[in-house]
């Protein structure tokens, strides 16, 4: 009988060590169960079709990659209008819409203040990095938190989060009002930061800023990438309805850089190389913060401006555009391999989205038979302006129109003691006179508006009370406000709202969607796949498909 209980008791022992030893298995399983790094990219301007557009003369490493490993959501749309970059970077990062998270734009008119204010501006920050003593900027316009705000929160802050742009408000607002740095590219050749964030610059970044590598990026000139009678999928490089840059008489290659060295270092903002210079500091910035080499998930929040400056300028249907793209594709390929080599292929969470997309040049269009057209100031502003004045007595009847919103000075109306519904009457038969203006609605009344219902929903999601206009002015379609030259973005319009957005790496499964996503769903995502809150002013939902299904 001894020998049974001891038999017994060695039974047991083995049960509950055996156990104990699965339970701390588990323990270790769950807290590696979490990405060193998620590494958050946007490209400012990118319709989705840019995933295909190029797709015969891109690498196998950037672009085809991130479809063959990657997983995309193919229908990926913003959920609101206007498609603006503060809105679309604030969108992103916090699940919310300008209705919630207040960032109707990249600036809007500040009723309390009297004047337009910028989306990050702040005024008890100094700018820090930069000789020229300047106002700093800060996250405080945004009423959310953001995906990354959570991260710190849920890491008690020991997650690091960083945001690195050539544009301020594509870093600071993904970053979030927590973040541990936020660095944005200023015109004198320096990555600059906030007091908001830091007294000084780190050492790294000084490092990297005296190294001036913008001058390199210069000596080359800009030429094409290829022979450029191969740039097949564009126009001819010399169209009237491209913009020029920095001062050149013709918008052709070469676009000559060499002249700009040691003087112009805002150049380099509608160059390829604009994208080459935010890669490069985004790699410094993980090696000086050693971004993924913690003990809790980091977040680099990284957006590259140039393909914007260049989309304005030149068009989307440009040779500067596809050769933007086939380089950016290139240097996506170089990046995928640093994160590999640094983290490992499944050890990092990698996305790419855009915070809009763009329409083709007016004058592209109608060279080609289709319709479009610009709206010119005698048929909106002056004519606008004009008519309320002679209608009504009143002499500055409109205070700013930003964001495709008209904001009225009742002030003035008001000491006449005129009738707001005359007004709105008045206004509406005016602008509905232009060419290119498809309706005018007030906006407290969108939700009774004779629209359909998708364009309604997008229109309210991006009306705020406190800080937008009276009236949203909607152009047709393919219409730009100007002149035919360039191209712009901002409205509902599938080519301005119709987004990338690819994940890959830790617990991503190749495939695809054609089901609709939302912008907004990219950070309840996020939350899901890290086991985080959401953001807490959130209305998406987690994308299943990423995330799984539940049991």
């Amino acid at each position: 009988m001894k020998w049974k209980n001891q038999l017994l008791a060695t039974a047991i022992f083995l049960i509950v060590t055996g156990n104990a030893a699965q339970a701390q298995t588990a323990t270790k399983t769950i807290a590696a169960a979490q990405p060193k790094i998620v590494v958050g990219m946007m490209v400012d301007q990118m319709r989705w079709d840019y995933l295909y557009r190029f797709q015969n003369r891109y690498t196998e490493g950037g672009f085809k990659r991130l479809l063959k490993d990657g997983f995309s959501c193919e229908n990926t749309m913003i959920d609101y209008a206007p498609t603006i970059t503060a809105c679309g970077h604030t969108c992103v990062y916090t699940g919310s819409v300008p209705a919630i998270h207040g960032i109707v734009g990249n600036d809007w008119y500040d009723r309390n203040r009297g004047k337009d204010v910028g989306c990050v501006d702040d005024e008890s920050t100094t700018l820090v990095g930069s000789d020229k003593s300047a106002t700093g900027k800060s996250p405080q316009n945004n009423l959310v938190t953001t995906i990354t705000d959570q991260l710190r929160i849920a890491s008690n802050y020991q997650s690091k989060t960083v945001g690195v742009a050539i544009k301020d408000r594509a870093s600071i607002l993904p970053a979030g009002h927590a973040a541990t740095a936020a660095f944005w590219y200023n015109g004198d050749g320096n990555f600059v930061s906030s007091s908001y964030y830091m007294k000084e610059l780190p050492e790294w970044a000084k490092r990297f800023n005296e190294k001036k590598v913008v001058d390199g990026y210069y000596k080359n000139d800009w030429q094409t990438l290829y022979p450029i009678d191969t740039y097949t999928s564009s126009t001819a490089d010399d169209k009237a309805y491209e913009g020029t840059a920095n001062g050149e008489k013709k918008p052709v290659f070469p676009h000559e850089l060499k002249q700009f060295t040691g003087k112009n270092y805002g150049a380099v903002r509608t160059t390829p190389f604009g994208n080459t210079l935010t890669f490069d500091f985004a790699k410094a910035a993980i090696e000086g913060y050693n971004l993924g080499g913690g003990k809790f998930t980091d977040f680099l929040a990284v957006s590259f401006s140039s393909p914007d400056a260049i989309g304005h300028t030149y068009g989307p249907n440009s040779i500067e555009q596809e050769d933007d793209y086939l380089r950016l594709d290139k240097e996506l390929a170089d990046f995928f391999a640093y994160l590999d080599k640094r983290f490992g292929k499944n050890n990092y969470l990698y996305f790419i989205t855009a915070d809009h997309g763009v329409s083709e040049s007016p004058g592209y269009y109608l060279e080609n038979k289709m319709p479009s057209g610009a709206i010119e100031d005698k048929d909106f502003s002056t004519a606008l302006t004009t008519g309320l004045q002679q209608k009504f007595g009143v002499q500055k009847p409109i205070l700013s129109f930003a964001n495709n919103q008209l904001y009225i000075n009742w002030d003035e109306f008001d000491k006449n003691n005129t009738d707001h519904k005359a007004v709105a009457t008045e206004v509406k038969k005016i602008l509905l006179k232009a060419p290119g203006i498809a309706n005018v609605l007030p906006n407290e009344q969108l939700g009774a508006a004779a629209i359909p219902d998708g364009i309604k929903s997008m229109l309210i999601k991006g009306y705020n009370v406190k800080r937008s206009g009276d009236f949203v002015v909607i152009t047709q379609p393919t219409w730009k406000d100007g002149s035919i030259m360039g191209a712009t973005h901002g409205t509902w319009y599938p080519y301005d709202a119709h987004i990338p957005l690819v994940w890959m790496g830790w617990k991503i499964k190749n495939g695809y969607t054609n089901r609709v996503t939302g912008m907004t769903d990219i950070s309840p995502t996020l939350a899901a796949l890290l086991h985080i809150q959401m953001p807490s002013g959130c209305i998406g939902v987690p994308i299943t498909e990423i995330t799984g299904e539940s049991k």
